[in-house]
C-alpha cells in the first residue's frame, strides 16, 4: 500500500507560523524585563540549569521567575523552528520567507548563548543592554516576516513604490530610532534595577551617572519625536495615500505615549510597572517604524489571506 505524504503548508497556513513567530519575540522581550524589574536575573545562577544540575533550584520566587523566562524561550525556539520548517515545506516556497525565518532561527540561537554569557557573567551590563539590543531586532525580524507571509514577494509581484521621497525619509528614520533605543539601553544599563535581588552579588552597572545617560536619551527622544511629527505634517498635507498617513500617525501616537511614559518613570524614580510599560512602548515603536517602511510599497495580497471577502475590493496595503 502506497504511503502518502503529508500535505504542504498552504500560504494562509504558514501566515498562522509567521504570527506565532512574531508574537513569540514580544513575549519574550516582555518576560525578559520581568525577569530583570523582579531582581530574578540571578534566580538561575547556572545554565542551561538552574542550579547545581537541577532543573529549579528552589521553590524562591526568583528561581520560578527565572525559570519560567526559560521556559518561554524552549517555547519560542520550538515556535521558530517550525516555522522555518514550513517554510520549506510551504507549497510554493518563497526565498523571501525561508530567509527571514532562516534569520529567526540564527537569531534565537544567538539570544540564547548570549543570555547564558549574560548568567555566567553575573548580569554584566553591556551583554544585558546587547541581549535587549538583539531581541529588539528579532522583533523587527518577526514583524517583516508576518508582513511577508501576507503579501506576495518575489519576481512578477506588484511593487508600486507609493512616495519615493517619503520611501527615502521612512528608511531614514532608522538612524534616529537606533540612536534613541541605544541610549534607552545606556539608561537602563545605568539605573537601579540591574536584575539581581538582595542577598545576591551586586551586579554591576554603566559607568556614567544615570541623570546623564536619561539626558542624552531624553535629547535622542525629542529629535526622534520632532522627526516623526514633522513627517506627520508633510505627509497630511501632500497627497500621499491613505496607508501611509496612517501609518505615521501611529508613530506619532507611539513617540508620544513612550515619551509621556519616559518622563513619568524618571520623575517617580523608576517605578517597576513603568519601567515594564516603557519596554513594551519600545517594542511598539520599532513594530511600527517596520510597518510604515513596509507600506511605502503596494502590493498583493497571498491568496487565502483576506481577513473577510469585502477585503477583495480594498486596494492592496
Amino acid at each position: 500500500m502506497p504511503v502518502s505524504l503529508p500535505r504542504r503548508v498552504t500560504g494562509p497556513v504558514f501566515r498562522w507560523f509567521a504570527l506565532a513567530s512574531f508574537l513569540s519575540m514580544i513575549v519574550i522581550i516582555l518576560t525578559g524585563a520581568a525577569v530583570r524589574l523582579t531582581g530574578s536575573g540571578l534566580g538561575c545562577p547556572d545554565w542551561p540549569t538552574c542550579f547545581k544540575h537541577k532543573i529549579v533550584s528552589s521553590s524562591s520566587i526568583h528561581s520560578q521567575i527565572e525559570f519560567g523566562n526559560r521556559l518561554v524561550t524552549i517555547s519560542l525556539v520550538v515556535i521558530i523552528g517550525l516555522t522555518f520548517l514550513a517554510a520549506l515545506w510551504r507549497e510554493k516556497r518563497r526565498r523571501d520567507l525561508v530567509v527571514l525565518s532562516g534569520i529567526l532561527v540564527l537569531g534565537v540561537v544567538a539570544d540564547a548563548v548570549l543570555g547564558a554569557l549574560v548568567v555566567y557573567s553575573k548580569l554584566n551590563p553591556y551583554l544585558v543592554s546587547l541581549h535587549l539590543l538583539l531581541s529588539l531586532a528579532m522583533v523587527v525580524v518577526g514583524a517583516l516576516l508576518y508582513h511577508h507571509s501576507k503579501y506576495l514577494y518575489g519576481e512578477g509581484a506588484r511593487s508600486d513604490v507609493r512616495d519615493p521621497y517619503f520611501r527615502a525619509l521612512a528608511r531614514a528614520m532608522w538612524i534616529p530610532f537606533i540612536v534613541l533605543v541605544v541610549t534607552g539601553t545606556a539608561t537602563s544599563g545605568s539605573g537601579p534595577h540591574a536584575g539581581n535581588s538582595q542577598g545576591q552579588l551586586v551586579a554591576r552597572r554603566l559607568p556614567f551617572a544615570l541623570s546623564s545617560a536619561a539626558w542624552v536619551h531624553s535629547l535622542a527622544a525629542v529629535l526622534f519625536i520632532g522627526l516623526v511629527v514633522g513627517l506627520l505634517l508633510a505627509i497630511w498635507k501632500s497627497d500621499a495615500p491613505t496607508p501611509l498617513k496612517l501609518g505615521v500617525r501611529r508613530l506619532v501616537f507611539i513617540s508620544l505615549a513612550q515619551a509621556a511614559i519616559g518622563a513619568t518613570q524618571y520623575l517617580t524614580h523608576l517605578p517597576t510597572w513603568l519601567v515594564e510599560l516603557h519596554v513594551a512602548g519600545v517594542v511598539s515603536l520599532a513594530i511600527g517604524l517596520t510597518q510604515f517602511n513596509v507600506r511605502q510599497n503596494a502590493r498583493d495580497r497571498e491568496p487565502g489571506t483576506k481577513r473577510s471577502p469585502a477585503a477583495a475590493v480594498v486596494p492592496a496595503q
